[in-house]
């Protein structure tokens, strides 16, 4: 698909990143087989080949109108169509520069605006944890729209939690930086917690770094790609001491949406001369939690004590299995384990449409993916729901009374 850029954008780096990623582009519409957003609303431009041609207009000089950001805005970013594509098209960068093309050109209403800031700036904030914290409280009294993206206060395990600063619980043969991210440890803690149990119980000795924060896709998905390549630049000098410092295997993330965004650090800050370097080795140690699973299941075996505990429903993040090509992994080795883990029969590829921020900014639509997706996997039966990003697991529980947990949660609960 060829692309004549107008003048205006004959010097943006942007718009010749994405007339270049144009060029793979064919007519198939395979995408739009797979995308969950045209399977709703059955709007050529709700799918990724409407969505790429308005990028191309736009790109050619076109008028860039309130309806071409809607069309945009509607996208979950699920990347769902990057594997059905048989050509390769890089759909990811191009939907993220074509947003951001039309941010500048299409003013938001000023509640929309509002909206916006106050997620790139609170979710990133660390004020979030006691603003969360008071949402808790008071949850009872919330209306039911905002109630649902506020979970109840999890309950710790009896046991304490080793901190990273405590003295090993058992000799280590390895160590990994952990980025903790920035609502998983106000919303859901004990994700981080059983992480550490977990890999302290495999020789694994987990160190967080002070200072880090968002992993960036936040602002990034928001338009604010200059916050979040700060975001990013803020992550790399946290982590710098104990990597200079030599030992660690590797820079993880339990949040697959996070882990998704620390592996393409080196192509974000390519540019940029002081962070270049840095930003390609975090990209070449960055590793999400359920890639160390194959290495330390073997170790674990021992540890895992019998339970009924039925089966299973896994529901794998678009980020893991779209955005990382990380397919079966989980599935495999819980099953090896002995657990009973079942994927759901219809649609297991399709996003429950949580996405980040997009259940907050497009509700309706993340509501009908929400219940579809529970659907499917209700029919497993299951005691509880498996998933592997705080996003996914917090969406999906705010529509079923059954258990969603994070997979490394299940593990830490039959170790002995």
């Amino acid at each position: 698909m060829q692309t004549q850029l107008s003048q205006e954008f004959i010097e943006d780096a942007g718009a010749q990143e994405a007339a270049s990623l144009l060029r793979k582009c064919v007519h198939c519409g395979f995408c739009n087989a797979t995308c969950p957003t045209f399977q709703l609303l059955g709007d050529e431009l709700d799918g990724p080949r409407g969505r790429i041609y308005l990028i191309k207009q736009v790109l050619e000089g076109a008028d860039v109108t309130r309806n071409t950001q809607l069309h945009l805005d509607r996208c979950l970013t699920c990347l769902n169509c990057q594997t059905t594509c048989p050509s390769g098209v890089e759909y990811g960068r191009l939907i993220d520069i074509g947003r951001e093309l039309v941010e500048q050109r299409v003013r938001r209403a000023p509640l929309e605006r509002a909206a916006r800031w106050l997620l790139r700036e609170g979710l990133t904030s660390s004020w979030f944890t006691p603003a969360l914290r008071l949402g808790q409280a008071l949850r009872a009294l919330l209306p039911e729209s905002i109630k649902n993206k506020v979970p109840p206060r999890p309950r710790p395990r009896p046991r304490p939690p080793p901190l990273p600063a405590q003295a090993p619980a058992r000799e280590h043969v390895s160590k990994v930086l952990v980025l903790q991210g920035c609502v998983q440890p106000a919303m859901l803690p004990n994700i981080d917690r059983a992480a550490a149990r977990v890999l302290d119980a495999a020789g694994i000795e987990v160190v967080y770094a002070q200072g880090t924060g968002c992993c960036g896709a936040v602002r990034t998905h928001l338009s604010d790609h200059a916050g979040g390549l700060n975001d990013m630049r803020r992550n790399i000098d946290a982590w710098d001491a104990q990597l200079a410092a030599g030992g660690v295997r590797a820079v993880v993330s339990s949040a697959s949406a996070c882990a998704l965004s620390l592996k393409d650090y080196g192509r974000a800050l390519a540019g940029d001369p002081a962070y270049a370097d840095k930003a390609a080795r975090i990209s070449a140690l960055a590793c999400d939690l359920s890639e160390l699973l194959p290495q330390i299941s073997e170790s674990l075996k021992e540890r895992i004590r019998p339970s009924k505990l039925g089966t299973l429903a896994f529901h794998p993040p678009c980020t893991l299995q779209h955005g990382q090509k990380i397919r079966g992994v989980v599935e495999e080795e819980l099953r090896a384990l002995g657990f009973d883990i079942a994927l759901a029969r219809d649609e297991s590829h399709l996003c429950c449409g949580s996405a980040g921020t997009y259940s907050v900014l497009q509700p309706q639509l993340a509501g009908r993916l929400r219940e579809r997706k529970l659907e499917a996997l209700g029919a497993l039966k299951p005691s509880c729901i498996l998933s592997a990003n705080v996003g996914c697991i917090a969406h999906l529980q705010s529509g079923t009374t059954t258990p969603v947990k994070h997979w490394i949660e299940m593990l830490d609960e039959v170790l002995i």
